[in-house]
């Protein structure tokens, strides 16, 4: 189950940092989390400063 990228993202970019897989980008608005790639392991999540990570 990947992980997903809500509306309460600030697009700070700092997730994008932490994902060892490289499967978020910068989105329009908000970044995105490609659930093809995601390997699920949470390192976004904990490195989000808005809270806006979570399992999908």
């Amino acid at each position: 189950m990947a992980y997903v990228i809500s509306d309460d993202c600030i697009s700070c970019g700092t997730c994008e940092g932490e994902c060892p897989a490289g499967a978020i980008s910068e989105g329009d608005g908000k970044y995105e989390i490609d659930a093809d790639t995601c390997m699920d392991c949470g390192s976004c999540a904990g490195a989000c400063p808005a809270g806006a990570i979570s399992q999908e």
